[in-house]
């Protein structure tokens, strides 16, 4: 079956998203982050043959827009609810295959990473790429025989959201995990980012 990739990401927009890293840098600096970010992320991921990459974007009325980030890429909207919610949604909503989705925050995301959480799932339910703050970059389904409950109660943006997502998961549903990665969510983050890599 085909591998899917679902980039789940804000369209960014001056004041809005990343507003504590907004709070810490400043406004322009954090929109520019996300912009530098999403088109990184499709350079790197949308051209690889072994999966097919599609974009959730919220908000909803973005979409259309979206769809000019690169052309022959499907662009849908995230939908309403809580952060869990529509990433399950976007899981649950792409073709028959096993699906790895990620935040658009994540500087270090390479092609290597995502293809190592797809083989996973031939030996497990889902995957997660922890995050260093406690959260996590990547979740990955395998959807067979189908998608397990997901995000019931969780903490979203604390240090137990990944925790809390595991704990909510049934009985039997096997996890692996691929490498963690820091995501960039704060000013500290931001700086060491940009010591590292020259953003």
């Amino acid at each position: 079956m085909r591998w899917h990739l679902v980039m789940f990401v804000r369209a960014p927009a001056f004041g809005r998203g990343k507003r504590r890293l907004a709070r810490e840098v400043g406004d322009v600096a954090a929109l520019r982050f996300e912009r530098l970010m999403i088109a990184r992320l499709l350079r790197r991921l949308a051209s690889d043959v072994r999966w097919r990459c599609r974009i959730a974007v919220t908000p909803d009325r973005a979409a259309p827009a979206a769809r000019q980030w690169r052309r022959g890429i499907e662009t849908l909207p995230q939908g309403r609810g809580d952060l869990g919610s529509r990433m399950r949604r976007a899981i649950a909503a792409a073709p028959p295959g096993p699906v790895v989705l990620i935040g658009g925050d994540i500087p270090a995301i390479a092609a290597g990473h995502i293809a190592a959480a797809f083989r996973l799932l031939g030996k497990c339910d889902l995957v997660f790429g922890p995050a260093a703050d406690g959260g996590f970059w990547l979740v990955g389904a395998r959807r067979r025989p189908r998608l397990p409950p997901l995000f019931a109660r969780v903490r979203w943006s604390s240090p137990h959201a990944l925790a809390d997502t595991l704990s909510g998961l049934p009985n039997g549903v096997t996890v692996r995990y691929v490498e963690t990665l820091e995501d960039i969510d704060d000013g500290d983050s931001y700086r060491r980012l940009r010591r590292q890599r020259g953003f």
